[in-house]
């Protein structure tokens, strides 16, 4: 089986080449290499990965030997794996029907509806269009396109019956188009609803088309090709697959491992949800810089997908912002804007006013606030199913058979899709039915949860309105921001993260209390102010 499966690596490589050589000495072989690539050939050594040839991924290996070229070629092309992990490659790229293309969060039965999420995010960029994600097949090619992005840069070739494509991998660049091949400029172009908000750091969790050319948490050294202060115009241009294999699997020693640069600064810091949490893997973390600059990884004692999923489902910065206490900008130029805080809700922010970052200023409170992201790990961790041992993979990788095959599905999706392998293995006591039933309740009753929260909110607004058109004083004011900031990063956690209500329903439903009281004191507080001042005015 190892054999058959070497012989169709090392035949894709050769396609991938685009030569007609014969297998039989078609490329220089692993001992060639191992004159300075030693500690990659000791790791893949007494690997399953011993017998895949060098060639396999890397092309013009004989005129790299010869001094001709710098560096091979490497391909990243999930397809490569999928040569003998057919299964695991399929079912990766399986596509979810029931979740839609361009369908936003904000519409009315979404989960942050407007008109209160424009009100609450006060005008940020996420109001241009705030899409709900689908299936990981199209996690690159919908980025590219969303409307906040790229100025409206990239384009669908086929227009919207690129929506109609199915399971399988994409390469974005067969189904998407450059307006503006001519430059690089991130900017939008009087191209009505977009904007130009997209960059570099936040696609590390897309794809790792251009890992080899970004060094450690995206610093811009020399011989990077990629940086977060370069164009990221260029990054998307050599981004063509969505979440490689060489995320979580090390293509070399075939050991599990995370390769997101701020993920690993995150587990390295020792303040964080790794630290205080349970059931985390170990990591080693490696300097796998060989090109003038640093690049890190960090392998794992044992495959943990809460650690493999935390490299994207986490909350992060990977944009510009502010110093919440001096209000200077912060820009790409500082290691804040590649950031994961890795933070438990009730320490979130603390974190980013010690660290000095917030995302943007209010327009009508004044208050600075974060623009979250996707903390699906914060959430679970410390949950009644994490204290347990049950990984991220129990409920939406499991173990499936196939033609009497087990494997790990890879199709990261609702566990109701597989309910028999997920909620069944434990719950024996329940059928499908109930336990789908169990799963709407807890929707239920955390949709009710978030929108009391967000009604007590929107009365906060109001008397901001009021107050300041009152002329209540700054420091009401500034108490009151205060408290907006609480309420907003409790309650924002919950329309950014996915899955919120069952992963920790316990700690959703004190955050979102939280959310609520602190709205609460806010309106209390505004609403005082302005009888005390009104009160004053008719004497």
């Amino acid at each position: 089986m190892q054999r058959k499966c070497t012989v169709v690596a090392q035949a894709l490589a050769i396609i991938a080449a685009g030569t007609f050589a014969t297998l039989a000495g078609a490329a220089p072989s692993a001992s060639d290499c191992a004159g300075c690539h030693k500690n990659i050939t000791e790791q893949n050594h007494g690997s399953a990965h011993k017998d895949v040839a060098c060639s396999t991924c890397h092309t013009d290996l004989e005129k790299h030997l010869k001094g001709e070229v710098k560096r091979p070629g490497t391909n990243n092309d999930p397809a490569l794996c999928g040569g003998c992990h057919k299964d695991q490659f399929d079912s990766l790229y399986k596509v979810n029907p029931k979740k839609q293309a361009r369908k936003s969060k904000t519409a009315a039965e979404g989960p942050a509806p407007n008109p209160f999420y424009a009100r609450a995010l006060g005008g940020h960029g996420f109001l241009f269009e705030h899409d709900e994600p689908r299936s990981h097949a199209f996690m690159l090619m919908d980025q590219m396109l969303v409307d906040r992005g790229w100025g409206g840069r990239w384009v669908p070739k086929e227009g919207w019956l690129y929506a109609a494509k199915g399971d399988g991998a994409i390469k974005a660049w067969d189904m998407v188009k450059d307006r503006w091949p001519g430059d690089n400029l991130q900017k939008v172009r009087g191209l009505p609803g977009t904007a130009a908000a997209g960059n570099a750091v936040c696609w590390t969790c897309k794809t790792t088309d251009p890992m080899l050319g970004w060094a450690y948490l995206g610093d811009p050294k020399p011989g990077t090709s990629f940086a977060r202060t370069k164009s990221p115009i260029d990054v998307m241009r050599a981004s063509n697959h969505s979440l490689n294999c060489n995320f979580c699997h090390d293509p070399h020693s075939a050991k599990p491992r995370i390769v997101r640069d701020a993920l690993i600064a995150a587990v390295s810091r020792g303040d964080t949800v790794y630290n205080e949490g349970k059931n985390w893997a170990k990591v080693d973390v490696k300097d796998a810089g060989v090109r003038g600059f640093t690049r890190k990884v960090g392998y794992l004692s044992r495959p943990d997908s809460k650690l493999m999923c935390a490299q994207c489902h986490v909350e992060y910065v990977c944009n510009p912002g502010l110093d919440p206490k001096t209000g200077k900008k912060v820009g790409f130029d500082s290691q804040l804007t590649n950031l994961i805080p890795f933070q438990s809700p009730a320490k979130l922010e603390q974190f980013y006013e010690k660290v000095g970052f917030a995302d943007f200023v209010h327009p009508l409170t004044g208050a600075k606030l974060i623009k979250m992201q996707h903390p699906d790990t914060e959430t679970y961790n410390g949950s009644k199913h994490d204290q347990m041992g049950v990984g991220c993979n129990a409920c939406h990788m499991p173990k499936v058979k196939k033609n009497g095959k087990t494997y790990t599905n890879h199709w990261a999706t609702s566990p109701r899709n597989y309910m028999k392998e997920t909620c069944l293995t434990c719950h024996k006591d329940k059928t499908e039915q109930q336990m789908n039933q169990v799963i709407d309740a807890m929707h239920n009753h955390y949709v009710g949860k978030v929108r009391y929260a967000e009604a007590r909110m929107g009365e906060m607004f109001d008397a901001f309105e009021m107050a300041k058109a009152a002329g209540v004083s700054e420091e009401v004011l500034a108490k009151a921001r205060k408290l907006h900031q609480t309420a907003h990063i409790n309650w924002e956690w919950h329309t950014a993260t996915n899955g919120a209500w069952f992963h920790n329903p316990e700690a959703s439903a004190k955050q979102l209390d939280i959310a609520a009281k602190s709205a609460i004191e806010a309106r209390n507080l505004l609403r005082k102010a302005v009888a005390e001042k009104q009160k004053t005015a008719m004497k």
